[in-house]
């Protein structure tokens, strides 16, 4: 849910820690809805989270924040959120300081975290009646914003009802609800449709891109290639703590430059398989997957044919042997040596000490 009140954890700008920025340069933050320099969170124990993180988003964008489980995504969300005060570097939001005036931000910003805070014996209504009192819109204006937001997120018809009853997708929507209730502006989604069936999903997205349509700037988290291919204006993978890929999602794919050769091997050995395959002309690199042979190759269609000559002349047989043109799972794969795994949890911790 959106976050509020004060964070006991946040430092004032005479506590930050050595090497530490009390803020940004105002050129450095103009036109910008987010900006971080040289943005760190060290664990105890040593264990580097996010590492020198530079990252721009420009007011209006829908930006997508992809990387494998523990990459640093979580850190790096709840850091920007004022959840969890960084180690070294400086970041705003909206304009403002993170760490400097972090409940200024927290004013600007709307979360919709991955664990869904919903109280089960409240209505959908009383819940989002709750949430506006604490932003101070009572009354009959907060009546007025209850009503708009359970009709934007489509459940009208369901105020009434305990949020128990809800499905995941109604959870999910009634939690993005909640989020904006005071018409922030950057909203914070950490893989909003993470479990939903593929109906819920395409409703979540309609909603996505109505806010974003209203002005909202919004970063998005997701385990989902597909849904960052669709919504997001531009998106960066972080691995190891570091930025590894940033772009527009269809620039990404164009600087491949390769077609993309999948050969499944159905029982053949990896190594043999490479090396076989290992001077084929225009082959710029393979990678190796779990049950085939991704090949990043030039004219994959007329490659096909040297593809099966190399195979036979070392009698291996294989699969099924595919080409596509370069995908994002394609740009994850080269950018982070391995697919995305969707399975739902970042692998990070929140609290001091653990990652």
């Amino acid at each position: 849910m959106t976050a509020t009140g004060a964070d006991e954890t946040t430092p004032s700008p005479a506590e930050l820690p050595s090497g530490m920025s009390n803020g940004m340069d105002a050129n450095e933050t103009d036109g910008h809805a987010i900006a971080a320099r040289g943005l760190q969170r060290t664990f105890k124990g040593g264990i580097e989270a996010v590492r020198d993180l530079d990252l721009t988003v420009s007011r209006g964008e829908v930006f997508g924040f992809l990387g494998p489980n523990g990459a640093g995504k979580t850190t790096t969300v709840r850091m920007l959120c004022t959840l969890l005060p960084p180690t070294a570097g400086s970041a705003s939001v909206a304009g403002i300081d993170v760490v400097a005036d972090a409940a200024g931000v927290r004013r600007r910003i709307g979360v919709a975290l991955q664990e869904i805070g919903l109280d089960p014996v409240q209505t959908g209504r009383e819940l989002l009646q709750l949430q506006c009192g604490l932003y101070g819109i009572t009354g009959q204006r907060g009546r007025e914003r209850t009503e708009e937001l359970l009709e934007l997120v489509g459940l009208t018809e369901a105020a009434e009802r305990r949020t128990k009853t809800y499905s995941g997708g109604m959870k999910r929507r009634l939690d993005l609800a909640s989020a904006l209730v005071h018409s922030p502006d950057v909203l914070f989604l950490d893989e909003p449709t993470t479990g939903l069936d593929p109906a819920s999903r395409m409703t979540i997205w309609e909603e996505v891109r109505r806010i974003n349509g209203d002005g909202a700037t919004i970063f998005l988290t997701t385990q989902y290639l597909e849904e960052a291919d669709q919504l997001c204006d531009r998106l960066a993978i972080i691995d190891g703590g570091r930025i590894v890929a940033e772009g527009a999602p269809e620039e990404l794919k164009a600087e491949m430059g390769h077609d993309v050769v999948t050969v499944s091997l159905d029982g053949a050995d990896h190594a043999a398989t490479e090396a076989a395959l290992c001077e084929l002309p225009g082959l710029e690199r393979v990678a190796a997957e779990p049950n085939a042979l991704a090949l990043y190759i030039e004219n994959g269609a007329t490659a096909i044919a040297e593809i099966v000559r190399c195979l036979d002349s070392e009698s291996i047989t294989v699969g099924a042997i595919s080409v596509a043109r370069p995908s994002l799972d394609d740009v994850f794969l080269k950018a982070t040596g391995r697919r995305l795994e969707g399975s739902g949890d970042d692998g990070e911790e929140t609290q001091e000490g653990e990652r």
